[in-house]
């Protein structure tokens, strides 16, 4: 499904990736790849899907790798052409042909609500909603956005994605306080948000609807960013300012997603990502799967107590 409403993707990657160093002192987390594909390049496959026309991707000074990525690459393409090595020409050029990538720079890194405030001058005037997808969330299988359209195209306003959570994980996540939503979409759970609480504690959280990386937002979510105020360590949270526009009217829904969902902010998400795709790939999967098999096997027989250290 395109969607020609959606124009524009934004996608903050001006973070420092400090969960992954040493890796990320030279390599942008956005560039590590899940099995051979970068994570950011995954991103831009899901905005091209939308139908989005360009990407623009929020980055810091320092991290200009992250744009080289969408280059075309012609000498490394001539050159493995004249090898015959096709596929991998292909793989080459594949991020450039998918989606107008546009850099803005974010000097500072203070917070998400902050970062999507930057690409508010790359929109065209025409444009009264923009899609922000965070690079950190593989949310499978992929077109939730189009679902978020469908909800949006029903009540306007601002539309983002949640996922169910365990009880006691909730102190993780920005948590929706949410209520039915009076409609009756086939196929998908859509909730009217009256709140948003910002990593409550267990036990007082309003619900285990986590906000998850995918907002397909009103453009009046710029106005609010101007007007709130910053909060801990001066960031601008996104949070506040779609709270703001909650508190003044502006409907607010959200999709509660059903698939799956993988973080690549933290190598405790990327590694189980790498392993599930890797399962899924033709050329890798089957080795991999006895690759992975054997491993296990192996540390069960040097680890008598796997159930006590599988519950830590």
């Amino acid at each position: 499904m395109r969607n020609p409403t959606v124009k524009t993707v934004v996608v903050p990657a001006a973070g420092m990736g400090t969960r992954f160093l040493p890796a990320t002192k030279t390599v942008p987390k956005e560039l590590l790849p899940v099995v051979d594909t970068p994570g950011i390049e995954l991103i831009a496959e899901e905005a091209a899907q939308l139908g989005a026309q360009r990407m623009v991707i929020v980055t810091a000074p320092e991290k200009q790798e992250i744009m080289r990525h969408f280059g075309t690459f012609e000498d490394l393409c001539a050159t493995l052409r004249s090898r015959g090595k096709m596929e991998q020409v292909e793989k080459v050029a594949r991020a450039a042909q998918l989606i107008e990538a546009v850099a803005v720079e974010q000097d500072r890194p203070l917070g998400l609500g902050h970062a999507v405030a930057c690409a508010e001058t790359a929109l065209g005037v025409d444009e009264d909603v923009v899609a922000v997808m965070l690079p950190d969330d593989l949310v499978l299988p992929a077109g939730v956005m189009e679902k978020m359209v469908r909800v949006r195209e029903e009540f306007g306003g601002s539309v983002l994605c949640a996922y169910n959570v365990l009880p006691d994980e909730v102190f993780n996540y920005g948590i929706f306080d949410v209520e039915d939503a009076g409609a009756d979409f086939e196929g998908f759970d859509v909730k009217r948000v009256r709140g948003m609480v910002e990593k409550p504690a267990v036990g007082e959280a309003p619900s285990t609807l986590a906000a998850t990386g995918r907002y397909l937002l009103d453009r009046s979510i710029f106005d609010a960013l101007r007007r709130i105020q910053p909060g801990k360590g001066g960031e601008i949270q996104l949070t506040d300012a779609i709270d703001l526009l909650i508190s003044e009217g502006h409907p607010v829904h959200i999709v509660v997603h059903e698939g799956g969902r993988h973080d690549l902010g933290n190598p405790g998400g990327y590694i189980p990502a790498n392993v599930d795709f890797g399962l899924r790939d033709p050329k890798y999967g089957p080795q991999l799967y006895r690759a992975i098999s054997q491993i296990l096997r192996d540390f069960e027989a040097a680890n008598p107590g796997i159930e006590e250290y599988a519950q830590r």
